[in-house]
């Protein structure tokens, strides 16, 4: 069971059963606990080539026991995320702990992921379960609907579920390149019916230098 011990603890009580977290991420345990080193970008052979492929190299470890694990990182704050059979799409650097019992995967995310720095490919958690994300400073959940599509900056994207659509829009042109940029040269586009989680600081980006 995953609760918040304040905004930047993340509380994992254990019955027996096991939790998967970012490498080096438990700040504190009561019990008796157990840790095993693992990689991200999914299970077995597979996963392995997924990470060889796409440089998703988060590592992650397995901990199980019986007693509650605290976990955190840098002080950010974290955001808990419950799946009923679905997909969360999230950065890997932003990925904090999933149930053990959910699937990690990457996924091709184009020109979105050169833009934000974080890479062409992005992690993907599927199945049942909950998840923890990390953000600078507290994160918004923004509802995108057939009718209201929504525009996010790149480097302020963390996560998003749901039947969602993603685009890449520039505003680079003639003038960004004599040096009269708008200052918010690139978004991502999202559209159809989903969530999307953004954070209210941005990273240095691609489209940050335009």
């Amino acid at each position: 069971m995953f609760r918040l011990q304040g905004s930047k603890t993340l509380a994992v009580d254990l019955t027996g059963d096991a939790v998967k977290a970012k490498n080096g991420s438990m700040v504190a345990y009561d019990g008796r606990m157990s840790f095993k080193k693992m990689s991200g970008g999914g299970e077995g052979l597979r996963g392995m080539v997924t990470r060889r492929l796409t440089g998703e190299q988060m590592t992650v470890m397995e901990v199980s026991g019986q007693g509650t694990c605290y976990f955190a990182d840098r002080a950010s704050e974290i955001s808990l995320v419950s799946l009923r059979g679905d997909t969360l799409y999230v950065e890997a650097s932003n990925l904090l702990a999933t149930d053990a019992g959910l699937r990690t995967g990457t996924t091709f995310t184009g020109l979105r992921g050169g833009a934000s720095g974080n890479g062409l490919f992005t992690t993907t958690v599927e199945g049942t379960g909950q998840a923890a994300i990390t953000s600078d400073g507290t994160a918004v959940l923004l509802r995108v609907s057939p009718q209201y599509p929504l525009m996010v900056d790149p480097g302020a994207y963390i996560a998003h579920q749901g039947r969602l659509q993603q685009s890449f829009q520039s505003g680079v042109n003639f003038r960004t390149l004599m040096g009269e940029g708008s200052g918010e040269a690139f978004q991502i586009r999202f559209e159809g019916d989903g969530l999307v989680h953004v954070q209210p600081s941005e990273r240095n980006t691609v489209g940050g230098e335009v």
